[in-house]
């Protein structure tokens, strides 16, 4: 999630690092979990789920080393490709090499082929500091002025009682 939050919008990197967190009221998160579990019903049944160093991967086929995650919409797909980018960092710190990831679109019947390079390694290692230097910050980052802030969970709360410039 922080690596995630941290491409998207570093104020909500912030607050949610920082326990203020908004998904449980958000229709879009819920909707976002439900297509997750609906849309590959007996995937659970074929490939594993594997929690390490803070990263919860839902779907990971160990015969194939791929890891799958699924997302609504593609509007932020540059970050998803990263958030995966960084679980196939992790398994490899971890020692399982030669991990690849697969993006799914199941509304838009649409996949990515994701692949984590050298050059990656390093730029996850700049974002890593990055997020840190963020999350232990005393200050919360400024809103950003984004079209997508007006479906983001933590609209209400960076927006109410302000008025738009």
């Amino acid at each position: 999630m922080h690596f995630n939050y941290y491409l998207i919008c570093h104020r909500k990197l912030w607050l949610f690092a920082n326990g203020i967190t908004m998904e449980s009221t958000s229709d879009l998160v819920y909707e976002g979990k439900l297509l997750h579990e609906i849309s590959y019903p007996r995937r659970s049944e074929k490939y594993q789920e594997i929690a390490i160093d803070g990263i919860k991967i839902d779907f990971y086929d160990v015969k194939n080393k791929v890891v799958h995650e699924i997302k609504k919409s593609d509007k932020h797909e540059d970050a998803h490709v990263w958030q995966v980018k960084y679980y196939l960092y992790v398994l490899d710190q971890n020692g399982v090499h030669g991990v690849t990831g697969i993006l799914e679109y199941p509304k838009l019947h649409k996949t990515e082929e994701v692949i984590l390079s050298d050059s990656d390694k390093d730029e996850i290692c700049k974002m890593i500091a990055n997020i840190e230097a963020i999350v232990h910050s005393d200050q919360c980052p400024e809103r950003i002025r984004k079209s997508r802030c007006k479906n983001c969970s933590y609209f209400d709360f960076c927006w109410s009682g302000e008025e738009e410039e």
